[in-house]
């Protein structure tokens, strides 16, 4: 489908490929190839050390030809032939105590010992399964979570500030097309779906059904028309929050359902503007929305101790009041005393010391 509105060129299609290799990835942490192989190198010598000493402690209970006892290298030659499975029947154990170590303690051995060398195959089916049933897990328990299109800068952005004003890693999903950048999210603990946000099968994956918010933090204009289109469409009550570069796409953004559209382009340049008159305004401005330390922007409910309450008598400095589907700057006096169903965005000083470990 391709529609032109406001300038943009929205392109809709079908893309069989991009289905079948869009799928979730939780966060992981690879094992380099060459750790996992010396692993198994060393577990293996570890197998076969304990059955060449297991063997020398009775090794006159074992027969080579018509020799009864055995030596060093014998031990070492019978326990690597047995582990292996190769079994030449030259050295055979004659005591009853012999044989019954070979049956309870050798033969597990050697079952383990071949576990290892075919470790390659049995990790990767492991693995696999283990990753089917995390990925079922987390479909069953994944509710009330923030979905994040795009891991660009304006997404890492976005989720550096989630987790600042404190929602966990594991409720943040990020979806981008590009499965380094999905890579990259895995590897700082997001899960996360390689596809196109704009695609209904994609979000699904993502079960934007069940999310609260999703952040739209595309790099084009029409690709995020096109993403916020369809999270309306597959949920009608999800709060989305969407980025613009140009200001006259803006309405455009509201009109396809995003609850806030932010200007990125013109934001930065009222910034640039004040910045050679009033640079501080321009730190205050970064500080605030800057979560973890100094002064952070707040949303609260009112308190039970602060209904009717003048909001200048909060310690937290009030700059506005919704109430009854309104907000109220901080200086209306519409506002009076604080109730009970009122809420808050306020100022507050962050603690000392109290940063906020983000990715």
């Amino acid at each position: 489908m391709r529609c032109a509105a406001g300038g943009l060129t929205i392109v809709r299609g079908v893309d069989s490929g991009m289905t079948e290799h869009a799928g979730v990835q939780l966060a992981h942490v690879e094992q380099s190839p060459t750790r996992q192989v010396w692993r198994r190198v060393v577990f293996a010598a570890v197998v076969l050390t304990f059955t060449v000493l297991i063997v020398w402690l009775d090794r006159d209970s074992y027969r080579d030809g018509d020799q009864v006892g055995i030596g060093l290298l014998d031990a070492v030659y019978y326990s690597t032939v047995t582990l292996s499975t190769t079994g030449y029947g030259d050295i055979t154990p004659v005591t009853d105590g012999a044989r019954l170590v070979n049956i309870l303690v050798i033969t597990p051995l050697r079952i383990l010992f071949l576990i290892v060398l075919i470790g390659t195959t049995l990790e990767a089916l492991t693995a696999r399964s283990r990753e089917e049933f995390r990925i079922r897990r987390w479909r069953s328990r994944v509710r009330q979570h923030v979905i994040v299109c795009g891991y660009g800068t304006k997404g890492r952005s976005a989720i550096r500030a989630l987790q600042a004003t404190g929602t966990p890693l594991e409720q943040i999903v990020v979806v981008d097309p590009e499965p380094r950048a999905v890579d990259e999210a895995n590897s700082v603990g997001l899960h996360g779906i390689v596809g196109d946000a704009g695609r209904t099968d994609v979000l699904r994956r993502a079960h934007v059904e069940r999310a609260r918010a999703v952040i739209v933090a595309a790099n084009r204009d029409d690709a995020s028309v096109l993403i916020t289109l369809t999270v309306r469409q597959l949920n009608p009550n999800v709060l989305i929050t969407t980025s613009v570069r140009e200001e006259e796409n803006a309405n455009l953004l509201r009109q396809s359902g995003a609850n806030i559209v932010i200007t990125t382009s013109a934001t930065s340049g009222r910034l640039l503007g004040l910045s050679p008159d009033s640079p501080r305004v321009v730190d205050t401005v970064e500080d605030l929305v800057t979560g973890g330390h100094g002064l952070d922007l707040k949303q609260r409910r009112v308190s039970a101790g602060e209904v009717g309450l003048d909001p200048r008598q909060l310690r937290d400095i009030v700059l506005s009041v919704s109430r009854g589907g309104r907000t109220l700057r901080f200086d209306d006096p519409l506002i009076g005393t604080l109730e009970a169903e009122d809420v808050l965005v306020v100022v507050r000083s962050h603690p000392a010391g109290g940063h906020v470990a983000v990715v």
